[in-house]
């Protein structure tokens, strides 16, 4: 059952016990970078529906912040003599409103749809450990290219409980501060390691089947695709290597698939050529791995496509998880992997 109805008082909305939904039991904290209108987007799309609006600036040079400040918003500057991550701004963010008892993370290249903080947070209010939901997250182009549109279909997790979302959630705050909020030493993946943090405290975390954020990747080059498939092996590589003796075994296939697929096979292939020519026969296994999974795969549209990159990913992935270990043995932090 919706926990929302079509009842809109003045500030707020009833669940389905009757209660009211008030947005003033909401800080959003938006975060962003040279974001221009896509920052100012979100803005407006936040201010509606909550009562502060705090956004965390990075070091923007296109005006960001004065147009941040212009619509209404808090503005935060963050201290770039420091390693700037994502996790770090939405700490910040955070740290300025210490007390609120609901927080809205979103990234500042999406806008928040309207009505999904009042039906987030009818799901809040109704589970006391529940402590974080999200919703469906859709792209604003996904006519613009294959990857916008990949982009698209990855955001569309099942309904329910969730192991993890990404940087668009509706979060309790105390569960946020009992667990010390993101880890600011990530350049990646800090939103699914702060929610394994929160599921070992007792903490549910959920996906609800609402509209909540419309996001806009503008990928439309193969050389950010394969950032993007960067960062997310070195995402994977260094969450599951520091909760590595955690029983969940959190991200470990994640990491070692892009091993096998991007590093082990073509290194077992060139190694066997060298005995016999009928090794090259193995490359066939790639292929396959595309049918395997375009023929698994319940929407039609690009699904060859989407098969193709999904496993064409696994070379940059590969790269990503290689990076951060041979980093961490040498002791060197990583720095940033933007596709934008």
């Amino acid at each position: 059952m919706n926990p929302t109805t079509e009842i809109t008082p003045p500030g707020g909305y009833y669940n389905q016990n009757g209660a009211a939904v008030l947005p003033q039991q909401v800080v959003a904290i938006a975060i962003g970078r040279n974001e221009g209108e896509r920052l100012l987007r979100c803005l407006r799309s936040l201010l509606p529906q909550v009562d502060r609006v705090i956004y965390v600036d990075s070091g923007s040079t296109d005006g960001s912040a004065l147009r941040a400040a212009e619509l209404g918003a808090e503005v935060v500057q963050l201290d770039m003599a420091m390693p700037f991550t994502a996790a770090r701004a939405r700490n910040a963010g955070a740290a300025r409103a210490p007390d609120a008892a609901f927080l809205q993370f979103v990234d500042g290249d999406c806008e928040v749809e309207t009505g999904w903080i009042a039906h987030g947070l009818a799901a809040l209010l109704a589970e006391p450990r529940l402590g974080v939901v999200a919703g469906r997250r859709r792209e604003l182009h996904p006519e613009a290219s294959i990857y916008n549109r990949i982009c698209d279909v990855e955001w569309n997790t099942p309904i329910g409980p969730a192991r993890a979302v990404g940087g668009d959630m509706l979060a309790r705050g105390a569960a946020i501060r009992e667990v010390g909020g993101f880890d600011p030493g990530l350049i990646a993946g800090e939103e699914p390691e702060m929610c394994l943090r929160l599921a070992r405290a007792g903490w549910g975390i959920r996906r609800l089947d609402a509209p909540m954020t419309i996001h806009d990747a503008a990928m439309t080059r193969h050389a950010q695709w394969a950032r993007r498939a960067r960062r997310s092996g070195h995402a994977f590589a260094e969450v599951s290597w520091r909760h590595r003796a955690g029983p969940e075994g959190f991200w470990k296939r994640e990491t070692r698939r892009p091993l096998f697929w991007g590093v082990a096979l073509p290194l077992i292939i060139l190694a066997c050529a060298l005995l016999t020519p009928w090794a090259w026969l193995l490359l066939l296994a790639y292929p396959l791995q595309i049918a395997r999974m375009a023929l698994r795969d319940p929407l039609p549209r690009d699904r060859w496509a989407r098969a193709a990159y999904t496993l064409l990913a696994k070379f940059p992935e590969a790269r990503g998880v290689i990076e951060f270990h041979l980093r961490r043995l040498v002791g060197r932090r990583s720095g940033l992997i933007e596709y934008k």
